[in-house]
């Protein structure tokens, strides 16, 4: 800021002084000392004006124009106040607009054209009057020209802003997408396993007169366990790997897998009927991966809060769709599932993010059967 305010009045100084210096510089033919005089009184006034120049652009340069004039009148041409209104000139071109520059050129030239061929002091031929009518186009076009590149090197700062922050906006953006997908995931790896652990623990704790059961029940959270530890390492190599989009060492979920979903839920102790109408081979990629685990949610909801021990699952591979329906009973008090069986409803949360990322619509509610869990996902369509 001290910097500029030093630059301004240096500027400021330079041009007085030499608008100022021209009037004591006389050719070869003397005007007279009255005209002389009269010079000197209207090139000081000029020089002073121009220190209003960046305040008032307009009034300052019709000023040194008149104050011109009425040295043409005197019969004295002064240099010192054609380099005034040059300066003046460049002040307005410089703070407006390319129109207003323009016009206030033409009518400039024109007056000064004007006043001097009627106070005499020069012809419409002689050289000076071309002298005048450059310097003030030259300074009309240097000081559009230096507000078109300091506009353009703000335009260019604004959108270097823009890019910067739309850049940490898209990685903000990117963050947030990733870690929605590791909490999917997370969810996906855990909370069945930690279900099944769970409530093997308390068979097992429940049954220690009867060692068999127990026995069972132990066998249950062990294998659980390992599968546990199993995939969350997998999905520690995967956060860890390079490639993003590199493979697991675990073959990838999807309906192919199904039967081996619903055994590890038969060993949990929950009955699972399955029905499967269409061909499964049709779903594939993303949608085979987000119906499985709507399935899994599912069961593992009805593990966790259904009564009787059982569920019923229901896969309907259509023309354009598939619909997965996991349906199990239950009591009014366990009407918790329907968010997820935490209270905090992460479970069913991540489900419908997965849904919604194919495009598909998920339900959920209590039945007069039950709870149910549907979700219909549409089939990317065939190339024929």
């Amino acid at each position: 800021m001290l910097a500029r305010r030093v630059l301004r009045w240096t500027g400021d100084a330079l041009a007085v002084f030499l608008v100022v210096s021209s009037a004591f510089l006389h050719g070869p033919q003397q005007a007279p000392r009255s005209a002389s005089v009269v010079a000197v009184i209207a090139v000081v006034a000029a020089a002073l004006l121009l220190l209003l120049r960046r305040r008032w652009p307009i009034p300052v340069l019709a000023g040194c124009v008149a104050l011109y004039g009425l040295a043409a009148v005197t019969g004295t041409v002064a240099p010192g106040i054609i380099l005034a209104v040059a300066i003046a000139m460049f002040g307005l071109a410089n703070r407006s607009t390319r129109r207003v520059t323009i016009l206030a050129a033409a009518i400039t030239a024109g007056a000064v054209f004007l006043l001097s061929v009627l106070g005499a002091v020069v012809s419409a031929s002689d050289p000076r009057m071309v002298q005048f009518t450059l310097a003030v186009a030259f300074a009309a076009a240097a000081g559009d020209a230096t507000r078109s590149r300091r506009e353009y090197i703000v335009a260019v700062t604004e959108r270097a802003e823009r890019a910067e922050q739309t850049r940490e906006a898209e990685a903000r953006r990117r963050v947030s997408e990733e870690r929605l997908r590791i909490a999917r995931d997370l969810h996906d790896t855990v909370a069945h396993q930690i279900a099944v652990i769970s409530l093997n623990a308390g068979v097992a704790s429940s049954s220690l007169e009867s060692p068999e059961r127990a026995q069972e029940a132990l066998s249950t959270i062990r294998s659980a366990s390992r599968t546990v530890l199993r995939e969350i390492g997998d999905l520690l190599a995967l956060l860890r790997a390079e490639d993003p989009d590199a493979e697991t060492m675990t073959p990838p979920s999807g309906l192919g897998r199904l039967d081996d979903l619903v055994e590890q839920f038969a060993r949990s102790g929950l009955a699972v009927h399955l029905r499967v109408e269409g061909d499964p081979g049709r779903v594939s990629g993303a949608v085979d991966l987000v119906a499985y685990h709507v399935i899994q949610e599912g069961l593992t909801n009805a593990l966790k809060h259904g009564t009787d021990q059982r569920a019923h699952v229901l896969v309907e591979v259509a023309d354009e769709h598939v619909t997965v329906v996991v349906t199990n009973p239950t009591v009014p008090s366990a009407g918790r599932a329907e968010v997820g069986g935490t209270g905090a409803g992460h479970g069913l949360i991540g489900l419908r993010e997965r849904v919604a990322s194919v495009r598909g619509v998920v339900e959920t509610g209590t039945t007069a059967g039950g709870y149910r869990l549907a979700a219909t996902l549409p089939l990317a369509k065939e190339r024929p």
